[in-house]
């Protein structure tokens, strides 16, 4: 067996799973999840429909092999859409590809990008940067490439901006790739474009390649939407986006977890490079799924509607907390981040065992590194069910809070 197996560490929700082992829940009350981040909302009909209609097409949708490039039809939807979006004018042919979801094109771009061999003067492993606390899959990619995760704390008191200032040259001079999240899991910060700026000098002084989740964009609170990393790259005179590849999905902007499907863009060289290795490892999307993907990008109004969902409900849940718990309204994505008094692993378990609500501990998504675990003390909550769930759920963790021993 592969020894980098063994250097995996357990999933958050597995982790949670054996916090829970041996407790049971109140049955007094029905049981409320915020601890999975799954969408929730209904997935829009005519997005279902599409699917449908290629698998009832004469010839079938599911008569041909699919192309590991897809459709034309579905990279030109890629390519509106950033235009659309953030006035991107970017190559459907060389500069673009569909993914099964943004969790296999992060694991499967880190196998292109990595070259284990190249070690440090002294024999060092190459590093991958990851925010600090983080979506687990940059670690376990990291890891299978045979690299080593860095992980770079996020800092409260900078709205949980990753403190970049903080890796010493040494560091970065091993450094191969750069995972940023923005809008950030768990986090909700949105990067500025003066923090894409720092990475871009770091990332041409150094030569790493930096990979941006960008799953969570089409959830936001503010009248501007979030700025993406390849829109900063064009702001600041970067149009071949060298080094850079952006990664999104319908996952969470079109409510279509299951369907797993979503695109990347960026650096022509790098996804050429990229092209190969799907070819061999087999990542072609389904003809039905694209037919239905094409469906979803080409159409925004579903995604405006989905918004004002989310809007409503953090409206009303976030002052609600906000009586007990340090926690505030976050840039974008649909997770609340707060901060609790004591342990956070004891106050997820009593929670569940008093209250019957499951949250996060902050721990689980985070490492100890330079000295602590920057989620310590805090829970992350996912507001993914309808309002009067979620509110539900708030009303209990008040009641939760106000009554728990200090």
């Amino acid at each position: 067996m592969n020894p980098l197996l063994s250097l995996l560490q357990p999933y958050p929700f597995e982790r949670l799973r054996q916090l829970f082992a041996g407790v049971t829940a109140n049955p007094a009350y029905a049981p409320i999840s915020l601890g999975l981040g799954e969408p929730k909302h209904a997935t829009p009909a005519f997005i279902q429909q599409a699917m449908v209609e290629s698998i009832h097409r004469t010839p079938s949708g599911l008569a041909s092999y699919p192309a590991t490039a897809g459709e034309p039809a579905l990279r030109e939807a890629f390519a509106q859409w950033l235009h659309t979006r953030y006035g991107l004018h970017v190559n459907p042919l060389t500069q673009m590809l569909p993914v099964n979801g943004s969790r296999e094109a992060l694991f499967s771009l880190t196998q292109t990008v990595i070259n284990p061999a190249k070690t440090s003067a002294s024999g060092q492993k190459p590093l991958v940067i990851c925010p600090n606390p983080f979506y687990q899959i940059y670690e376990g990619a990291a890891l299978l490439a045979g690299a080593e995760p860095y992980y770079v704390a996020s800092d409260p008191a900078r709205n949980f901006a990753p403190d970049w200032d903080s890796v010493p040259d040494s560091v970065w001079a091993r450094t191969q790739q750069l995972f940023v999240c923005s809008p950030g899991n768990p986090t909700g910060a949105v990067m500025p474009l003066s923090e894409w700026q720092k990475l871009f000098s770091l990332s041409d002084r150094f030569g790493f390649v930096i990979a941006s989740d960008e799953c969570y964009s089409e959830i936001y609170f503010r009248d501007e939407p979030p700025l993406g990393g390849m829109e900063a790259a064009v702001k600041l005179g970067r149009t071949d986006f060298k080094n850079l590849i952006s990664l999104t999905s319908l996952s969470k902007r079109s409510n279509l977890p299951g369907m797993r499907s979503g695109f990347v863009a960026g650096d022509a060289a790098i996804m050429q490079q990229f092209l190969l290795y799907r070819t061999y490892h087999g990542c072609a999307m389904s003809p039905v799924v694209q037919a239905a993907s094409l469906a979803a990008w080409r159409d925004e109004a579903h995604v405006v509607a989905n918004r004002a969902l989310y809007k409503t409900k953090f409206a009303q849940v976030t002052p609600l907390l906000a009586e007990v718990l340090d926690v505030a309204l976050p840039d974008a994505g649909f997770y609340l981040w707060a901060k609790v008094a004591g342990d956070d692993t004891a106050f997820a378990r009593e929670l569940y065992a008093l209250y019957n609500v499951t949250v996060l501990p902050g721990s689980f998504l985070a490492r100890q590194a330079q000295g602590h675990n920057p989620g310590a003390g805090r829970i992350r909550m996912a507001l993914v069910a309808e309002t009067a769930e979620c509110l539900e759920a708030a009303q209990r963790i008040v009641q939760f809070v106000t009554s728990r021993p200090c």
